[in-house]
């Protein structure tokens, strides 16, 4: 099954694609990377561009599910709701897709693959080269990404015993 992990954001919209095999359950990085939208691009584009982005992805790779870092609250409610704005536009894609959402806490995603849910993104990215057996290093936005992909491939592996 192919995962398509996001971890949404007004500015870097991180993503990452793993797959599972049935016959030996080893985890495979198929691809990752960031949506950027330009900084002079005024919010509402921004928010389009991101919704666009990953419309294409899921047309281009075809995930049959996508995990996505459920929302936490911070201390700036300005940026909860800019991060809110691109948390919509990345489920509105999926939902045009076709494609089935599941959402993750923070701590689940973080526990999921560092086995502390208050593991740094360093930690995180670290375990993420490990587990997928990576060359090379993703930016932090690409390995939060690919986190929640395989906290999904964790939980779905118990929600079917």
């Amino acid at each position: 099954m192919l995962v398509l992990g996001v971890d949404p954001g007004s500015q870097v919209t991180g993503y990452g694609l793993v797959e599972k095999r049935e016959r030996d359950n080893d985890l495979t990085c198929i691809h990752y990377g960031q949506i950027s939208p330009p900084r002079d691009m005024p919010f509402y584009k921004r928010i389009h561009y991101i919704f666009q982005g990953i419309t294409d992805i899921m047309s281009r790779y075809e995930p049959q599910e996508m995990a996505i870092e459920d929302l936490f609250y911070s201390k700036n409610i300005q940026s909860s709701l800019k991060l809110g704005h691109a948390r919509g536009a990345v489920l509105i894609a999926s939902v045009q897709c076709g494609v089935r959402i599941f959402e993750y806490t923070p701590l689940e995603i973080k526990k999921s693959v560092a086995g502390y849910g208050r593991a740094s993104k360093e930690q995180v990215r670290s375990m993420i080269r490990m587990i997928l057996k990576l060359k090379d290093t993703p930016n932090l936005d690409a390995s939060d990404a690919l986190a929640a992909a395989i906290c999904h491939h964790n939980w779905s592996r118990f929600k079917s015993l």
